[in-house]
């Protein structure tokens, strides 16, 4: 029978005091760190054939690790990016480990060497103008729940926030007056301001009336059917909702993978493509390095044809193709 270890204690140190404490780390971040290890663990566990309780940290080495980051993507089915995340998570807690576990230090180094992957760079979608026009064209206004959704999709296609900001708003981060705006709260605790069209203020402020909810009220702005702060997947189902209605009058929807991270790329593109600078588009978005807002700049197909239109291309003559012959023939000669 195996004794239980410290690796137990380690782990909640790292979690409830580490991270909120010392390194200040937001309640997403702590969570997606908790995932990645209470993952690691049961694999360990299962490799070794005895209890999560039962795993002293010589079990989880170099060798363990790698295993597991070997099946997130084999047995899994996930990509290199999310096997890099959960890497990140086990290096922040073997650095502390590090620190607090003193016969483990030459494990803990072994293990900070494992190497990131090389992850596949893809394009992102995202929707034209007819394409957003069209899914928010499908929100019926005539209804409670139909006016909820709308002023959510339009919110977060103004503002191109990420989904768990949008769902953090609450009423006080909302100025429905001119200029309006409302304080969003971003990775890392950021907070940054966000202009909202007179449209999208006018529909907020009719909806919170609707609710009987004052900008006074520390309440969030976006709930559900009950009155409860939406979640993540909520989000996800109300726009797949709206995007299969839209499909039937633009086609080009069912050919591309649709998920509220979208509308944020959505929200990129057009304010690209209405000429605004980089650097306002990495504030509007809460950028911490303009390197990421560079890639809207690689996808964007569009302004590619405009740059093709205004280079001719090259002209062909005769005579470069008989040089070249020519050149092959004294080369053959040789």
């Amino acid at each position: 029978m195996r004794k239980q270890t410290d690796l137990g204690h380690l782990i909640r140190l790292f979690l409830s005091e580490y991270l909120p404490r010392q390194r200040n780390a937001s309640p997403g971040t702590i969570r997606a760190y908790r995932d990645g290890l209470k993952l690691m663990l049961r694999f360990v566990a299962d490799s070794q054939g005895c209890a999560v309780a039962e795993l002293s940290i010589s079990d989880v080495d170099r060798t363990a690790v790698l295993g597991f980051l070997e099946s997130t993507e084999s047995q899994r089915g996930n990509s290199a990016t999310t096997r890099n995340h959960r890497l990140a998570a086990i290096r922040a807690f073997f650095r502390f480990a590090s620190a607090n576990a003193a016969e483990a230090i030459e494990q803990c180094a072994q293990i900070l060497a494992i190497p990131l992957k090389r992850a596949e760079s893809k394009t992102v979608d995202y929707l034209t103008l007819d394409e957003i026009h069209a899914v928010l064209g499908k929100l019926p206004v005539d209804t409670a729940e139909g006016r909820r959704h709308d002023v959510l999709l339009r919110f977060l296609y103004n503002t191109g926030a990420r989904v768990q900001e949008a769902i953090d708003v609450r009423a006080t981060d909302l100025r429905l007056d001119s200029p309006a705006h409302v304080l969003l709260r971003g990775k890392g605790k950021k907070e940054r301001f966000c202009p909202l069209w007179p449209d999208t203020s006018d529909r907020l402020a009719r909806y919170l009336a609707e609710r009987s909810v004052a900008l006074a009220d520390p309440v969030p702005v976006f709930t559900n059917r009950r009155g409860e702060p939406l979640t993540r997947g909520g989000v996800r189902y109300i726009l797949s909702k709206y995007v299969a209605a839209a499909v039937g009058q633009c086609a080009s929807l069912r050919r591309k993978n649709i998920h509220p991270h979208t509308i944020r790329h959505t929200t990129a593109m057009h304010l690209l493509q209405s000429n605004v600078d980089l650097n306002t588009i990495r504030c509007w978005l809460g950028h911490a390095s303009i390197t990421t807002t560079n890639r809207y700049v690689e996808i964007d197909l569009e302004m590619k044809r405009c740059a093709l239109e205004v280079v001719s291309s090259p002209p062909t003559t005769t005579t470069a193709t008989k040089t070249n012959d020519a050149l092959l023939a004294w080369l053959e000669s040789l």
